[in-house]
């Protein structure tokens, strides 16, 4: 997922005089790279549009750690993507009752043409309503200083305060704290291929790093019928995985000063190049790869933020793709299809800590022990 630096801290906007404000947990990050203590905070009650959630669970996602490292926006609470039950709504949404169970995904405007076209993850306000740790008119929820609403959610906490443009209902024969990362990493993954590059069957694709987010790309290339799947990581242990999630070759490499090696065993499993490249590990030398190894009129998805080059021979295409092209009230169903029919396996990459081991479950992914953290914050049962 792309990241912006947060914006400076806005003056408040109005508050609803009528809103019940109430106690909540939170992790808060105090400063950069120092671990979160979980606090007692306020957080106001839901304005007409919003609605109250109780979260179940949050995934942990490379962006939670990327600002975590940073410390830029601090104190803030970070957390986005959520699983909960709606407690209150607002006297304006409609989508929802108190007692739905709900995943949570990014926030937009709702109200740029590319969001009335139903291309919310190019919302004009993108940015600011996912980074800007303030709602849109710049006020924010919590008290004592603290910033919340990162995605729209701040989900690290008991409770968040989310719009109907950025929660999904979802049946609740499915444990909540299952379905969190849904919400961003394994949807940002498998839309890059579904959606992005709308992979058809029998082209070949190669997946560039084997996190959460390539692992959920190789499921989607499965899942489209595409083959050869090619995996490409360090970690050989994440490239079993990839083989057991639908990847039908892995190639170990990455290291930089190996990339004419590693292109060449590309190459000989796909001797005219790849037809799409999907580059989800941040590093140099697989970005240069993944334009480097495509076929005549390939397509590339650069799905760390890093911006795309114009101008590439051949017809080939590169793009930055933004939360896989998805709109979650569309798309996050379809994985829960997919997961339900076998097809999309999420649940094997997933490994639950408690709310108060968050900065273990930050340190293991950052380590590479843990491929999805995912905190349980509420309760475990089939709600949670």
């Amino acid at each position: 997922m792309p990241r912006r630096s947060p914006s400076s801290p806005s003056s408040p906007g109005p508050v609803d005089p009528a809103a019940r404000d109430h106690a909540i947990r939170a992790a808060v990050l105090r400063a950069g790279g120092v671990p979160m203590r979980i606090e007692n905070l306020r957080l106001q009650g839901p304005r007409p549009d919003e609605a109250l959630i109780r979260l179940a669970a949050s995934g942990v996602c490379h962006t939670d750690i990327a600002i975590w490292e940073s410390g830029e926006a601090w104190p803030v609470v970070l957390g986005h993507e959520g699983a909960g039950v709606v407690q209150e709504t607002g006297a304006r949404v409609t989508g929802v009752v108190p007692g739905d169970h709900v995943v949570l995904s990014y926030q937009s405007c709702g109200r740029c043409p590319q969001c009335l076209n139903e291309r919310p993850a190019h919302c004009e306000r993108f940015f600011e309503a996912n980074f800007g740790f303030a709602r849109l008119d710049g006020s924010n929820a919590l008290s004592g200083g603290v910033r919340g609403h990162f995605f729209g959610q701040s989900s690290f906490a008991t409770h968040a305060l989310v719009t109907e443009r950025n929660m999904v209902r979802v049946d609740k024969g499915l444990p909540l704290r299952l379905l969190a990362p849904l919400g961003c990493g394994l949807q940002t993954g498998a839309g890059a291929v579904l959606n992005s590059l709308a992979v058809r069957p029998g082209r070949s694709v190669l997946v560039l790093g084997t996190g959460s987010v390539g692992l959920a790309a190789v499921m989607a290339a499965r899942i489209a019928g595409a083959g050869p799947i090619i995996a490409v990581d360090r970690v050989p242990e994440r490239l079993e995985l990839a083989r057991e999630m639908g990847a039908t070759h892995t190639v170990t490499g990455g290291a930089q000063g190996d990339g004419g090696d590693l292109a060449a065993r590309v190459l000989a499993i796909a001797p005219g190049g790849v037809d799409h490249t999907v580059e989800s590990s941040g590093s140099a030398l697989l970005f240069r790869l993944a334009l480097d190894l495509l076929a005549p009129e390939g397509s590339a998805a650069l799905l760390t933020g890093a911006a795309a080059p114009a101008g590439l021979p051949g017809g080939r295409t590169a793009r930055a793709v933004i939360q896989g092209d998805a709109t979650p009230q569309r798309f996050i169903p379809e994985m829960i299809a997919h997961y339900r029919a076998g097809r999309f396996p999420f649940d094997r990459l997933v490994r639950f800590y408690d709310f108060g081991e968050i900065n273990e479950a930050m340190a293991d992914s950052l380590a590479g022990r843990t491929v999805k953290p995912v905190l349980r914050i509420g309760g475990t049962g089939r709600g949670g």
